[in-house]
């Protein structure tokens, strides 16, 4: 059996749990550049333009891991706007992201994406959270050197987002066969995100020297600490999806770009759901 038959095998019982579609909840309205449609309950929703994809559609064997539906990110809740764990991209973008995703299963790998689109009120939550100094509950893990009034300044939290124009995505790399990532239990005794791999929060990625969303310059792509093995893991992800034409923010190891954009000055605000890209 062929390396590449093998990760897909290895990859196959992820894939179906991946197709599973979690019952929807009714999402907020509003957004520029996008159809409406009403619910049961009357509400209108926004729906993407015909520009956006899930990416289950497209490379299904993409392992998703949407962090903001749940309550394990940095504000300790799920965020406005996620009703479904659902990777949703321009179309150039999620077609990229699948000649990646065949280029790292020929060498026993897979890509694992953290988040995609984000709707401009998942933003809007971000911003109330980081104005709210008082609510500091996933401090030791998120951003445990980082005093929350600098979030601003230091540019941790911003009023728009690149993920919102739909072809930026969060995502790491993960050694087939895939393990699943331990349940987050909300109170449990968090651990700093720049702890070695083996102490702090034990995802399935590889060691990229931090975890995911860690507010800490050793998230920097290229910070000279990070060595062997961890930095040679950040350059395979840079320089696979350099090479079909995503671009790095310095500063995220995780955080890429799709270019050209499609939307480059539009930030959307349908929510993250299959309504919003099926039957429009």
């Amino acid at each position: 059996m062929t390396r590449l038959a093998s990760a897909l095998r290895a990859l196959a019982a992820t894939a179906a749990t991946l197709l599973a579609v979690t019952a929807a909840a009714p999402g907020a309205a509003g957004a520029t550049g996008t159809s409406a449609t009403s619910t049961g309950s009357g509400v209108s929703e926004p729906k993407a333009p015909e520009e956006f994809v899930a990416l289950r559609t497209v490379a299904p064997t993409i392992i998703q891991e949407i962090r903001y539906v749940t309550p394990h990110n940095f504000l300790g809740e799920p965020v406005d706007g996620y009703d479904q764990p659902l990777c949703i991209l321009t179309r150039p973008a999620a077609r990229a992201l699948q000649r990646a995703q065949w280029k790292l299963l020929r060498q026993g790998y897979s890509l694992k994406v953290y988040d995609c689109y984000r709707p401009q009120r998942a933003v809007d939550h971000f911003v109330r959270w980081a104005k709210d100094l008082q609510d500091e509950r996933m401090k030791p893990e998120f951003y445990p050197q980082v005093d929350k009034s600098r979030l601003f300044a230091d540019g941790y939290i911003a009023e728009k987002s690149g993920h919102s124009r739909g072809s930026t995505v969060d995502l790491t790399i993960v050694k087939l066969p895939a393990k699943p990532t331990r349940p987050y239990v909300p109170g449990e005794k968090l651990v700093p995100c720049y702890a070695p791999q083996g102490e702090r929060f034990r995802d399935n990625s590889v060691d990229m020297g931090t975890g995911y969303d860690c507010f800490d310059t050793l998230s920097h792509t290229d910070d000279p600490r990070i060595q062997g093995e961890r930095r040679a893991n950040r350059q395979l992800l840079k320089s696979t999806l350099a090479d079909v034409g995503f671009t790095n923010l310095p500063e995220e190891w995780w955080h890429f770009t799709h270019k050209p954009e499609l939307f480059p000055d539009t930030y959307f605000d349908f929510p993250v759901s299959w309504r919003s890209v099926v039957g429009r």
